[in-house]
Order: C-alpha cells, then structure tokens, then sequence
C-alpha cells in the first residue's frame, strides 16, 4: 500500500515529466513566437482550473485583500513563462530546463526579501551555489561569451521564484489552488492578446495540434506538482522535482539530436547537486 510520501513521490514525477513533454512539445510547435504559445498554454490550464472551480460548488471569488498578491503572482508568472518559452526554443531543452529550475533557490531567497522568512547560511550557500551552476549553463564556452536566451532563462527562472513566493503568501491567506491557477491563467491569456492582434502568425493543424498538447503537458505539471504537496512536505519530496532535468535531455536527444557540452553537464550536477543538499538540510532540520 502506498504511504502519502510515496504518492507524492509520484506525483513529483510526473509533474517533471509532464513539464518536459510541454518543453518538447513547445519546441515542435515550430517557429511560432513566444506570446502565442504563451496564449495556448494558459488557455488550456484555464479551462481546467474553471472546471474544477465549479464542480467544487464554491463560490468562484477571490479575497478582495489578496487582490494584490494575485496581480503580482500572475504578472511575475507570466513574464516567466514568456522567458522559459523563449529560452525552451533557442536553447536545449536540458539547458533551458535547468535554468528554469533555478527557481526554487530564487523562493528561497524572495521568501526573506518578502515575506521575512528565516534564511539561513546553509541554505545562502546552497542558492549561492545553484546560482554559479547556472553561470556554466548561461556560458557553457567562456570564449563565445553570453547568449541573449540564455540570460532570459535565468531571468525566467528569477521570475518564477517571485511568482511562487507569491503562492505560497496566498497559500497562507486561504486561497484555492485551482483558483491561483485560473486567475493567473486568465491574467495571462489577457496580457498575450495585444500582442497577439499586433503581430499574429497563422498557425497550421499541426501546430494547433502541439499547442494543445503544450497546455495539456503544462496543467498535468502544474496540478500534479500541486497534488504532490498535499501528499508530503516539500522538505521530503521536492529534491524529485530536478528529474525534469533528465526527462529534458532525454527527450532532446531523442527527438532533436540535441547533445549538451561538458560545460552544460557540469552546470546540471552542481544545481542538481545544491538541491539534494538543500533538500537534505531542510529535512534534518525541518525546513520546508
């Protein structure tokens, strides 16, 4: 029989899984830009949040004092999923996958800078870390120098750490994850649309087609990391969710031949490395 930290195990999993299909997904999309595929990705997650919602029999209303909090997650969110979208088509899905998995070392940090959590110098070592694993990603080949999507993944994953700092600040306010998801999702489609009426690209079936595995991929991710969580503490759980790492480079080479350098492997090992540690500390220590 399975424990609940088991389920959640799983859960994890397959959410980096699922997060890795919608990389792979993205990038066969093909030459569509950043904000369309934004679009479709949220469309989907949105429909599947406002289901929820109404099966629930809740009423679908969000506290008018989290209003804020809401704006920012879902701007901070956004802007990270427009990076992560944009590093996933001009780099390897592995490196733009680590890149975005700075993210929770960035939480760790927003989480003193915001909401005042204890940060301790273990844990200031373990982002200082991550954050130079990710210098070997950013600039894999120190001749070459800096790639603009490089610097947009780790921004990305900057971004992402600030949105789910905001998360876990409505998380302690009461508020619903399928609402989280929905309003955020909506926010989302919103900010794609004057881009969208501006520079709109047709998108062929077979494109339409990968779009909507996209967002499939991403609300299986997203509800499936969420699901994880009420499983098991993340203290437990979430040094599982770096698979994803292994899941993209997987899939990048199978499907795009594409084949990291050792720069980009040793960029992998020290942020994967700082999360076991991280992981490790908290859990010894009770750290979430």
């Amino acid at each position: 029989m399975l424990t609940q930290k088991n389920r959640g195990i799983i859960c994890i999993i397959l959410s980096a899984f699922s997060f890795a299909l919608m990389g792979m997904f993205l990038k066969l999309a093909g030459d569509l830009p950043s904000i369309e595929k934004s679009f479709f990705r949220n469309l989907v997650a949105a429909v599947i949040a406002f289901v929820m919602l109404i099966r629930s029999r809740e009423k679908v209303q969000i506290q008018k004092r989290n209003l804020h909090w809401f704006i920012l997650r879902s701007l901070f969110g956004t802007l990270g999923i427009f990076c992560n979208f944009y590093a996933v088509d001009h780099l390897m899905l592995s490196d733009a996958s680590s890149l975005n998995k700075l993210s929770p070392f960035f939480v760790i940090v927003f989480s003193y800078l915001v909401l005042r959590e204890k940060i301790t110098p273990a844990q200031c070592a373990c982002v200082a870390a991550a954050f130079a694993g990710s210098l070997f990603i950013v600039k894999p080949s120190f001749a070459t120098g800096i790639t603009p999507a490089s610097v947009i993944g780790f921004c990305g994953g900057m971004f992402a750490g600030f949105a789910y700092t905001c998360v876990r600040k409505l998380g302690l306010r009461g508020e619903r994850g399928p609402m989280i998801v929905f309003f955020f999702s909506v926010f989302s489609m919103v900010s794609c649309i004057p881009f969208l009426i501006a520079d709109f690209h047709p998108i062929s079936g077979k494109q339409l087609l990968f779009l909507m595995l996209t967002g499939l991929a991403a609300a299986g991710g997203q509800f499936g990391i969420t699901a994880a969580y009420t499983y098991a503490p993340g203290r437990e759980i979430s040094v599982y969710d770096y698979t994803q790492i292994m899941f993209s480079a997987i899939l990048g080479f199978f499907f795009f031949g594409q084949v990291p350098d050792g720069w980009s492997f040793f960029g992998y090992f020290v942020i994967i490395a700082a999360g076991i540690l991280i992981f490790l500390y908290n859990k010894k220590y009770g750290g979430d």
